[in-house]
C-alpha cells in the first residue's frame, strides 16, 4: 500500500503577481477656489481745542461734571500711568506692553478700557500725562458690557501745561472696532460740541488756547512728586502729571 504522504510533492505553480492597479488620476480644476478670510478693524476719533482752565484744588474734581446730560452712565477718571507702566500700551503684537496696559487697568469696566484701547490707539490720548475722564456718551453695548462698535465713547483729557502750571482740557470721542455706521462722525461731532461748551461754562475756564500736548523725553524718568507722591514719566517735567503740583528739583 503505497504511503501518500512520503511521495515528493511537486512543485506547486508560483502565485502570479496581482497587478498593480493604476492611479486614479485627479484633474486639477481650472480655477482654485479659496475660503475667504478677513478681519477688518476701524477706529476713529474726535478732538477739540485745549481749554486753559485756572490752576486751583478744585479744577480736577470739576472734570466728571463737565460730562453732565451728555455721559450716558457713570463717568471714570483714568490718571497718567506711573513709570513702572511708561511702557504700557493696547496692542497684542507687543506682549510686554500689553501685559502692562491689562495690570494698570485690570480694574476699570469695560466701557473704560475699550475707551482707552480706541483713543491710545488713534493718538488721541496719552496716559503718560494725560488724565482721561471718559463714559459711554452713544449707543448700545453688547451683553458682556463692552460698546458696540458703533458706540461713541470718550469725555474730557487734561494736562498740565509745563509753561504756565495751568491745566489744559480737551474734549475727545472715539468709537470703532468691526467697521463703522454711516452717521457715526455725524453723531460724534455733536457730542464734542456739546463737551466743549460744557468745558467752556465751567467757573474755572479761561478760554481757548492752542497749547500744545508735552512730548515725553527719554531718559531715566523723572522726579517723585512731593505733593501726591506720583513719579513723573519724563525728567523734563516741571509739573506732577497727576496734581499739577511744581516738582521740586534737587
Amino acid at each position: 500500500m503505497p504511503l501518500d504522504f512520503l511521495k515528493r510533492r511537486g512543485g506547486e505553480p508560483e502565485k502570479s503577481a496581482q497587478p498593480a492597479k493604476p492611479k486614479a488620476t485627479i484633474a486639477l480644476p481650472e480655477e482654485v477656489v479659496a475660503q475667504d478670510y478677513q478681519l477688518k478693524l476701524y477706529y476713529g476719533g474726535k478732538s477739540t481745542e485745549g481749554v486753559r482752565m485756572q490752576a486751583g484744588p478744585n479744577a480736577m474734581a470739576e472734570l466728571p461734571s463737565m460730562l453732565a446730560g451728555i455721559a450716558q452712565g457713570d463717568v471714570e477718571v483714568v490718571e497718567p500711568l506711573p513709570l513702572e507702566y511708561s511702557q504700557a500700551v493696547p496692542q497684542i503684537a507687543r506682549p510686554s506692553e500689553a501685559m502692562q496696559w491689562l495690570n494698570a487697568h485690570h480694574q476699570l469696566s469695560p466701557i473704560t478700557r475699550h475707551a482707552l484701547v480706541v483713543l491710545e490707539s488713534i493718538d488721541a490720548i496719552d496716559l503718560a500725562f494725560d488724565t482721561f475722564a471718559g463714559a459711554l456718551l452713544d449707543g448700545e453695548t453688547d451683553t458682556s458690557g463692552y460698546p458696540e462698535y458703533n458706540a461713541i465713547i470718550g469725555g474730557l483729557a487734561s494736562h498740565w501745561d509745563e509753561a504756565t502750571g495751568d491745566m489744559i482740557v480737551r474734549g475727545v470721542v472715539g468709537w470703532g472696532g468691526r467697521g463703522v455706521r454711516g452717521d457715526t462722525d455725524r453723531i460724534a461731532q455733536r457730542i464734542l460740541g456739546g463737551i466743549l461748551t460744557n468745558i467752556l461754562a465751567s467757573q474755572f475756564a479761561l478760554g481757548l488756547t492752542a497749547v500744545d500736548r508735552p512730548v515725553p523725553a527719554a531718559g531715566r524718568g523723572g522726579l517723585v512728586c512731593a505733593h501726591c507722591g506720583f513719579a513723573s514719566g519724563h525728567e523734563r517735567a516741571f509739573y506732577c502729571p497727576k496734581c499739577g503740583m511744581r516738582l521740586l528739583r534737587g
